[in-house]
């Protein structure tokens, strides 16, 4: 009997998020060399979670921080009085101080985790996926055409283009309408194009990527040589 089937997404999220423990991590970390569905997964993870990434800002903590803590948390201890025969402390302002902290610290990782739940429910989810493959049919580009104008173009690895020219991405919605630009790709980072209102994606929807001089195709069709090309799928 097989296993439950792994949710290659849930993975993805969990190694750029950090939740994996040491062993997990190293093995996700050997697949991804050679599982081209897992690699493009935590590229798209890692963009989804960039926002949160610019969040905050690396610092390393002053010499002797921890111990500054842990002597204040044992001076708050000592100083609280208790009440007796309906006395309050003559002072209680230390009280308040670590109460209004606590609470501060309370309502910052309720944010956070609001933030995060709330970029995970409305993630839009792809109409089409397609793995775009080059001459020798090795799979160097994933996009994600989510049906509203848009598309997350997710390039697999480095591309070499000459000075002066541009990667142009297209797709071919019917014979009759022809390929349309879905936008200029000027580098080989994850993008997303905001192309011309089309009809639906659909299965087996031709995509591929040219280049083109700077600017993109004078014709509005593509002119120069095919850098990748590949077909939709339905996403499962």
């Amino acid at each position: 009997m097989s296993g439950p089937a792994e949710n290659i997404d849930e993975l993805a999220d969990e190694y750029v998020l950090g939740l994996l423990d040491g062993d997990a991590h190293a093995r996700v970390e050997a697949r991804i060399e050679s599982n081209v569905a897992l690699r493009a997964a935590v590229a798209a993870s890692r963009e989804r979670f960039l926002a949160l990434d610019l969040l905050g800002h690396p610092a390393t903590e002053a010499d002797g921080l921890w111990d500054r803590i842990a002597s204040g948390l044992d001076g708050a201890t000592q100083a609280q009085t208790p009440v007796h025969s309906g006395t309050a402390p003559a002072n209680d302002n230390r009280e308040k101080a670590w109460r209004w902290t606590a609470l501060a610290g309370m309502a910052a990782s309720l944010l956070l985790a609001i933030g995060l739940g709330y970029s995970l429910m409305v993630r839009p989810e792809p109409q089409v996926v397609a793995v775009l493959l080059n001459a020798a049919g090795e799979p160097l580009v994933l996009v994600e055409d989510f049906g509203n104008a848009s598309a997350r173009i997710t390039p697999l690895a480095e591309f070499d283009v000459p000075k002066g020219r541009i990667m142009q991405v297209w797709t071919l919605p019917s014979k009759e309408m022809g390929p349309i630009s879905l936008g200029l790709l000027p580098q080989s980072q994850t993008m997303t194009l905001d192309g011309p209102d089309l009809p639906q994606p659909q299965e087996a929807q031709l995509y591929e990527i040219t280049i083109e001089q700077a600017g993109g195709s004078p014709t509005g069709r593509p002119t120069g040589p095919i850098l990748v090309k590949g077909f939709a799928r339905h996403p499962r």
